[in-house]
């Protein structure tokens, strides 16, 4: 199957799913997810600023930020982890 007619169909099923549920709770879950990705770059910020020092950088983009602020603390080290020992 063509690419963008798979991503185009889950962003269809996404946007149904979130059109099915109460009004109200679209924007509290849109809302939600933006703060979290928000959290997530900040916490790569920190990360950036004081990993510096060993050598250690992870971009802030929208895969890594949206990664670290759903998993927390822990997808920070995880990106770490990948970082440190599986592209260096």
């Amino acid at each position: 199957m063509d690419s963008i007619l798979i991503i185009s169909s889950l962003i269809g099923l996404i946007i149904f799913l979130l059109m099915a549920v109460k009004p109200g709770s679209v924007f509290k879950v849109i809302g939600q997810s933006f703060i979290k990705l928000m959290i997530g770059a900040l916490f790569l910020f920190f990360l950036n600023a004081f990993g510096n020092q060993f050598g250690l950088y992870i971009p802030i983009n929208f895969v890594t930020a949206a990664i670290s602020g759903l998993l927390g603390l822990p997808g920070v080290a995880a990106l770490s982890v990948i970082q440190l020992w599986i592209i260096a």
